[in-house]
């Protein structure tokens, strides 16, 4: 399955701010989105994930056009997506945030039992399982977030800044975690200001200058591309690969089971609040 936009157009008033640009991933491989700021990047992520609709062009899912479908029918077809803004909901327990997903899905009582027990296992969220979101330290409540979107089997991941509030001893151990999520076949699109955290993890990475694609490639390509150096890496770059661990288990972190980690809420959006209220 193919998730693919064609000439997508943003303006803001007379400025064009995403000039045709044209962008796929497909399921089992990791796509980044990178560039400078002004670049674009953000709005071309959002008329992807639909939170923005593009004043022209389309976006596709296989042959059937999703250009104009909302979130919630996108997520319904496969597509998850991964805000940057801390989205648990503070209130809930990790076994109800990722049970919480699962309300209105067709899955059983005993059904919805079995994949919150697996996720939990998987993302090693055991010790916090009874944890409030408020109480997760970053790293955790990363792996509580990526462990409630699979909670319904998506085909593809839309992962916005998924290393924002994230202490730095625990951003390996959100690489490894959206590295493996290809063992599962799952699509991963991934934009970040972090560029050597992305560009470590994915199979694949577009550029964006002033509106528009100035490369595509392999993080290799990129990397000894003079342009791309010269406009947005830097001369001094040097690529670090990360070499996913040979698992489809994602509860062996780097950390010492002794780290507790700083403990960081970080900043939640008026949707997740108001998702959170409605469970109140």
């Amino acid at each position: 399955m193919r998730l693919h936009c064609h000439n997508l157009v943003k303006r803001y008033g007379l400025r064009a701010v995403v000039k045709n640009v044209s962008i796929h991933v497909d399921q089992g491989e990791i796509v980044g989105l990178l560039g400078p700021n002004g670049a674009g990047k953000t709005t071309s992520f959002y008329m992807i994930t639909g939170l923005i609709r593009p004043n022209s062009g389309k976006i596709f899912l296989d042959q059937e056009e999703i250009t104009t479908l909302p979130m919630y029918q996108r997520a319904k077809r496969g597509i998850g997506y991964l805000a940057q803004e801390a989205s648990v909901f503070r209130k809930l327990s990790v076994e109800d945030n990722i049970m919480s997903v699962m309300e209105l899905s067709t899955f059983t009582k005993a059904e919805r039992k079995e994949r919150m027990e697996r996720l939990i296992a998987e993302f090693g969220l055991q010790k916090v399982r009874k944890n409030y979101g408020i109480q997760l330290s970053g790293g955790e409540r990363r792996r509580c977030e990526i462990a409630r979107a699979l909670a319904l089997d998506p085909k593809f991941i839309l992962l916005d800044e998924p290393f924002a509030g994230v202490d730095p001893i625990a951003v390996e151990d959100i690489q490894q975690i959206v590295a493996q999520l290809k063992t599962k076949d799952i699509g991963v699109f991934i934009t970040d200001h972090n560029v050597h955290e992305t560009l470590a993890i994915t199979d694949r990475a577009y550029l964006l200058y002033e509106g528009s694609i100035l490369e595509s490639g392999t993080a290799d390509e990129l990397a000894s591309n003079q342009e791309v150096r010269r406009k947005y890496l830097g001369q001094n770059f040097e690529l670090r690969k990360i070499v996913p661990l040979d698992t489809e288990d994602f509860s062996r972190p780097p950390i010492s089971e002794d780290y507790e980690g700083e403990i960081i809420p970080g900043e939640y959006s008026e949707d997740a609040l108001s998702r959170e209220k409605d469970l109140n």
